[in-house]
This record gives structure tokens, sequence and C-alpha cells, in this order.
């Protein structure tokens, strides 16, 4: 199985932790933040991933070498100029398209991870859902309190989003009922959305996912209330993380 880690971001939002370092390799009780989500991949089967750098990239080139890959194969895909969480998916298109030894074209879904989040919501259980489902991407979300909404239909399905809790929903197609939850940032993706995404250079995934829901493409939610998460995008919540993964509640290996 294959996955991509999201890790090309500047990580401004951790500074001073990543004046000297990329995010990714900001220590999280005694783990960087890209080990801690390799290893929460290969706990699911996942034994190919790329990831893509960006801020102090040859850093994170010379770690995973240093380390031997975390007994993975693992690419990586630099970008010179950042191309947000979008670009860059569309970047490494060719490595979930690549033919497998038997000769045919990738079509198996991949999991898309932020570097910077973690906690123990079940990937094997939201890659039977999103098979379920027969969709095109399926998104990780709560309801919890968020800067950000994403707004899904009473089939949950992606309708649109919102900026806080008085914000002017933003809607993609016309919809009676909206709920607004917060994103993960853990995707489970069809290979087929390579070939639907229009959009060009730097852009946003969910922005791509709002177009192609607008076209009745299926932008399905996996509920993961039942699960712990945390974002680990500032100083403090690392800390926040780094005494869940020592009280057990999350594992860093």
């Amino acid at each position: 199985m294959k996955a991509m880690v999201l890790a090309a971001g500047l990580g401004t939002r951790l500074r001073p932790l990543t004046c000297d370092r990329p995010k990714a390799l900001v220590t999280v009780g005694g783990r960087t933040m890209l080990e801690i989500a390799l290893a929460r991949l290969r706990q699911f089967g996942v034994n190919e991933a790329i990831v893509n750098t960006h801020h102090f990239g040859a850093m994170i080139r010379d770690y995973l070498k240093a380390n031997s890959n975390f007994g993975m194969r693992i690419e990586v895909s630099h970008e010179e100029e950042l191309l947000d969480t979008g670009g860059g998916l569309k970047k490494a298109a060719w490595f979930f398209l690549e033919s497998n030894d038997a000769g045919g074209v990738g079509h198996a879904p991949f999991i898309l991870h932020n570097v910077d989040v973690t906690g123990n919501i079940d990937l094997a259980r939201m890659l039977q859902f999103h098979a379920e489902q027969g969709a095109l991407a399926t998104l990780a979300v709560q309801d919890r309190e968020t800067k950000r909404y994403l707004l899904f239909d009473e089939k949950g399905l992606l309708c649109g989003r919102r900026a806080g809790r008085e914000g002017e929903p933003e809607l993609a197609r016309t919809v009676t009922a909206a709920q607004a939850l917060a994103f993960c940032g853990i995707h489970i993706l069809s290979p087929r959305v390579f070939e639907k995404m229009t959009e060009v250079g730097a852009f946003s995934i969910i922005d791509a996912y709002l177009h192609l829901a607008a076209q009745g493409e299926k932008i399905a939610a996996f509920r993961a209330d039942a699960y712990r998460w945390r974002d680990m995008g500032r100083p403090e919540s690392v800390l926040q993380a780094a005494q869940d993964i020592e009280s057990g509640l999350f594992s860093a290996s």
C-alpha cells in the first residue's frame, strides 16, 4: 500500500522550533514528526511512501537516508516553489500511477497524511469505509472547534466550507442542510483523482475537492469523533502531543 506525507510547509506556526529545521524533523516525545507519521502508516500496511519537501528539504532527504528509510520504499518530491497541498499531491501523481510488477497501472486507494497531525484514528476502518462508499476521496473529520470548517450534507458528502462558527457558508452545491465538521488532515484517495483535478501550479486540495463536489464527485466524511487526534502545528501542541505519547494515549513507534 502507498501513502504520501505532506511535509513541505514552512512551519511558521512552529517557530522558533523550525528556524533551523523543517517541521517534519521537530521532535515529539523523542521522535520526529516524520518518523511518527511513517510509523503510523506502516502499522496499517503502508510499505511505500512519498514525502514532499521544500523548507530545509535536504535535511529530510539526509535524515531518511541515515535511517535507511525506516525499512520502507520512500521517494522524495522536492518543491523548489511551494505547491500547497493539492499542487504537491499532483506533482507526486507519478508515484501512485506507476506500473506495478504485474505491468498494471496503480489503481489502489492511497493515504494522504499531514506530517504534523497524530492520533489513533483507525486507518484500516477508514479504508474500508472509503471502499464501501465508492468515494473519490474520504476525509477524516470530527465535531470539534476549528477556525475552518468543511460542510457535509445529510449523506455525509462534502458540499462546502465555512470560516469559523459565524462565517458565511461557501457552498459547492445546493443542499437543504449542512453539518460543519473539522478536518483532521488525513485523506484516503482513489488514483482517479488525478484525472479529475484540473487545477495547475500551487493550489489547495480542499479547493479541488470543492470543485469536484460541485461536479457530483463523492468526497465523503469519515467520522473520527471516537478517536483521539492532535494537531502538532504549534509549540504548545507539540508539548501536549509529547505528553499524550508519554501517557500512552498515542503511540510514537
